[in-house]
């Protein structure tokens, strides 16, 4: 894992540093999801829905995390959720 310091301009605007963005390209879009005081920045595939979709799931997570809904459950069992995504 990489990890970078960054400052927000007046405008609103951050600067991913160059040796984060060597796979990144001008007109690149990203999908950008904030929760409390953490933020999520993940480049967005050809097809956004996914992208939108990875975000809602996230916060749902999240928020079932925070209420104490979740569970334990083995390597096999978790791979077993995964295909029913």
């Amino acid at each position: 894992m990489k990890i970078g310091v960054v400052r927000m301009s007046s405008k609103g605007q951050i600067v991913i540093p160059k040796e984060m963005r060597k796979d990144i390209k001008e007109g690149d879009r990203f999908v950008i999801m904030k929760r409390n005081k953490q933020i999520i920045l993940q480049k967005a595939d050809e097809n956004i829905i996914e992208d939108i979709e990875f975000a809602r799931r996230t916060e749902k997570a999240w928020q079932d995390y925070e209420k104490g809904n979740f569970r334990s459950m083995s390597k096999e069992e978790f791979l077993q959720e995964l295909k029913k995504w």
